[in-house]
């Protein structure tokens, strides 16, 4: 590792843009910067990113450093750590206990459900195909799209009690139909 007035020299010639001191930087102190970000991390991959976002604010900040004789290395390792322990409180407040979710499941039907629910309704339309075309249309009207008996009557031109005379054998036979 080089000695301290060099990696400070680095950091100074970074502050003023200098690409080839960076890359010094870089080589002088990823190694070390990297063990506090993975100590910290317990994570390779998360450590690598880490670092990266370290160096990206090193390449940033390091016009702010000034020489005040402590290791320049002291500088470094605490900005690995602290972007490594934001890193860390991120991870942390993005994870939400299982048990404090209430609304986890969806309220879509499941596969299943519609497998059943296509199943039924392809048995309610052949038991419907099987009545007579007017009855088992004013069954579809009734129940299915909310026309009323009167609506109904008049459209069939029947009395109003004979429509319900339909409807009612209508279902009888529907509900003899789909328990078959």
């Amino acid at each position: 590792m080089n000695q301290r007035s060099d990696i400070e020299d680095m950091i100074l010639q970074v502050g003023l843009g200098n690409r080839s001191a960076f890359s010094s930087l870089y080589d002088a102190t990823s190694a070390k910067l990297f063990g506090v970000c993975l100590r910290v991390l317990n994570n390779w991959a998360e450590a690598e990113d880490t670092l990266q976002e370290v160096f990206v604010k090193i390449w940033h900040k390091a016009s702010l450093y000034s020489v005040n004789g402590y290791s320049p290395m002291t500088w470094l390792i605490t900005l690995a750590r602290n972007t490594a322990i934001d890193k860390l409180r991120a991870r942390k407040a993005g994870s939400v206990d299982i048990d404090k979710v209430y609304d986890l499941a969806s309220s879509d039907p499941s596969p299943e459900d519609e497998v059943v629910a296509s199943s039924e309704r392809a048995q309610l339309n052949g038991c419907l195909d099987e009545l007579e075309a007017d009855k088992s249309d004013a069954v579809r009207r009734a129940y299915l799209d909310g026309d009323s008996y009167k609506d109904l009557a008049a459209r069939y031109d029947v009395p109003l009690n004979t429509m319900r005379t339909w409807l009612r054998r209508s279902l009888l036979k529907l509900r003899e139909c789909l328990s078959r």
